[in-house]
């Protein structure tokens, strides 16, 4: 993990400057000091070194155990969302979204997390609010079973205000060559099973921030009644990290695909991890959006296909896997304290267009 500023070259008088230009090599350094405790936390055995190098190090002969280990990547960000932690001044959760929306994209092929980095751009560095940010994403590295391993900390005056800010992040995993999850194990009659998003995740802002915020003119701080807490509040929490938990799905059940429902929505987002000639049906009636996504429709008028194919509508992950497995995957699931349900199952494409469709009305 490092904060990189190029060091000024040396100066007198009233010469031009790196300070004056407006960044802060001090305020930089101080960020790295005080998010070390945190990166501390995600350490993992295989990780050699410490926060400061130019790297991070990852030593790969822990690899060996398997037959035809296939290592596998990702990079994400959480969009607009930061825009609501930046107006709320809460910085120690979007952590958690940048590390759901990349390494769940990883273990939707049955990788198991191995280590990220992450990249944070601010207008002014402010270093309590640097290692806020970092906090947020070492616990959430911890959830999701990877190491945290180095990263970036760039301060870019006169691009960004002095309180802007964006995030992004790459991770790796691994996955034994034999035991990869897609599309060609996915048989007619698997079951679609469902796990409850934690609310809106990281996608679907840009219309969120429009319709509430802008169109409808509501604030961040007001009490909304069917929340139980505020908007900000709402439109804040964390992503769901699945991570683990469709690890420990594997372990104990056989599954066949996982679908990782992000930008797009459920449907789009399954229809990926369908092949040729099946198709996968997802039942509304199977379960209740949460109220956030009901406010959103209402408030801006948005027609329902316009909202599935933005918002997560409370699914966040997908396992496609045998009826024979379907008992255990929901108990091992409910073990875990994740709300799941049989949404679907997979049939022949027929006539369908797409790999996936969703029927029914909401409950």
């Amino acid at each position: 993990m490092s904060a990189e500023f190029d060091q000024p070259a040396p100066h007198a008088g009233t010469g031009a400057s790196y300070a004056a230009a407006g960044v802060d090599i001090e305020a930089g350094d101080r960020a790295v000091e005080l998010m070390k405790e945190w990166v501390k936390k995600t350490r993992r055995p295989e990780v050699l070194g410490g926060i400061g190098g130019f790297a991070g190090l990852f030593d790969a002969s822990a690899l060996k155990r398997y037959e035809r280990p296939l290592l596998a990547s990702a990079t994400d960000g959480v969009g607009t969302k930061v825009d609501i932690a930046r107006r709320l001044g809460v910085y120690d959760t979007i952590g958690h979204d940048l590390v759901a929306m990349v390494m769940d994209d990883i273990v939707v092929c049955g990788a198991e997390p191995l280590f990220m980095t992450d990249y944070i751009c601010v207008g002014k560095v402010h270093p309590e609010r640097v290692a806020a940010i970092v906090k947020g994403i070492a616990e959430g590295c911890v959830l999701a079973g990877c190491a945290l391993v180095g990263g970036e900390t760039a301060e870019h005056p006169g691009l960004l205000g002095e309180d802007d800010f964006d995030v992004a992040g790459a991770g790796t995993g691994v996955v034994e060559a034999d035991r990869l999850l897609g599309a060609d194990r996915i048989r007619k009659g698997d079951a679609v099973i469902a796990m409850a998003s934690s609310g809106l995740h990281s996608n679907g802002y840009s219309l969120v921030r429009h319709v509430l915020l802008n169109q409808a003119g509501l604030s961040l701080d007001s009490q909304v009644e069917e929340f139980g807490r505020t908007l900000g509040e709402e439109l804040l929490e964390p992503t769901k990290i699945y991570s683990l938990d469709c690890l420990a799905l594997i372990r104990t059940a056989e599954v066949h695909a996982f679908s990782h429902v992000t930008g797009g929505g459920l449907a789009a987002n399954l229809a990926r991890v369908i092949p040729d000639g099946l198709h996968a049906v997802v039942d509304r009636s199977s379960w209740t959006p949460g109220a956030i996504f009901d406010l959103v429709g209402k408030t801006g008028d948005v027609e329902r296909l316009e909202l599935e194919k933005t918002l997560n509508m409370g699914v966040g992950m997908i396992a496609v896997l045998p009826e024979e497995s379907v008992d255990v995957a929901l108990a091992t699931l409910a073990d875990r304290g994740v709300d799941a349900w049989v949404a679907g199952e997979i049939t022949d494409r027929g006539e369908h267009a797409t790999g996936a469709t969703l029927i029914g009305d909401y409950a």
